[in-house]
């Protein structure tokens, strides 16, 4: 005997003619449901290529470049391409290799006492390298969490928070929820800590050179490829290093300046 799936079964009870979740769009059919990119809302199912359920996890894979995507839920799926899931056994597959967990976590988010662990727990469980992760102050962490899980980098809304920071919105990011920090946050956690840990070197430069500075930080972030590697912070031109030397740098030069 199956055992009954409660999370999935609220999930389609709750779908309603059709949902967005994350990049994807999934739509009930009058038998079983269709799932799409988010972009192609529109477009004639003629022109997209049919992906079967069992080849979305190949497709979440990689980037339209052929990068691979080590977080999921980043803004970098692939376009042009439909699904059709017949049953309700399918669909929740489809999901699976699309967003791991998402159901899961989606049942678990809307409970009287969902099971957030927010910064400060989850640090406080680190050890070794990242112990130092705990050294970040709240303002330090709170600006390192906006820069790490920004929109332009994952789509999961964060339910866990550290002092002075709010929770995200469905609006601003996605119904796939995010209960508690990920590897990547927790490698640009240690990142952020030892560069406060850096020896400073002092640099006087006209408010006119900032500025110049900031256009150029600016620039370069938005020539940024979403391809780079999640996780490489020594590379001095990952986006989430750029913009978080472009965060720092708005608070010496202000914006009227411009």
């Amino acid at each position: 005997m199956t055992t009954p799936n409660l999370a999935f079964e609220k999930f389609v009870a709750d779908l309603g003619d059709e949902l967005l979740v994350a990049q994807v769009l999934v739509r009930r059919l009058p038998r079983g449901f269709e799932l799409r990119h988010e972009a192609d809302r529109a477009t004639d199912f003629r022109s997209l290529r049919a992906v079967a359920v069992g080849k979305l996890r190949a497709l979440a894979q990689f980037t339209a470049t052929g990068a691979f995507r080590p977080l999921k839920s980043a803004p970098n799926l692939v376009t042009g391409w439909i699904t059709t899931a017949e049953t309700p056994e399918q669909l929740e597959l489809a999901l699976h290799q699309l967003y791991p967990g998402f159901v899961a976590d989606w049942f678990a988010a809307r409970s009287p006492n969902p099971p957030i662990t927010h910064y400060r727990e989850f640090t406080g469980r680190q050890t070794g390298m990242y112990r130092i992760t705990t050294m970040l102050t709240d303002d330090q962490a709170a600006q390192m969490i906006r820069i790490c899980c920004h929109p332009r980098f994952c789509l999961k809304r964060r339910h866990w928070t550290v002092s002075g920071l709010d929770a995200d919105s469905t609006e601003a990011k996605s119904i796939v929820p995010c209960l508690e920090p990920c590897a990547v946050l927790l490698e640009f956690a240690r990142k952020a800590a030892r560069l406060e840990q850096e020896e400073r070197t002092a640099v006087t430069m006209t408010a006119s050179e900032l500025e110049t500075e900031r256009a150029s930080l600016e620039q370069g972030l938005a020539a940024a490829t979403p391809d780079c590697r999640e996780a490489d912070f020594n590379s001095p031109t990952n986006p989430r290093l750029l913009l978080l030397l472009l965060e720092r740098l708005k608070r010496v030069v202000p914006a009227d300046r411009r």
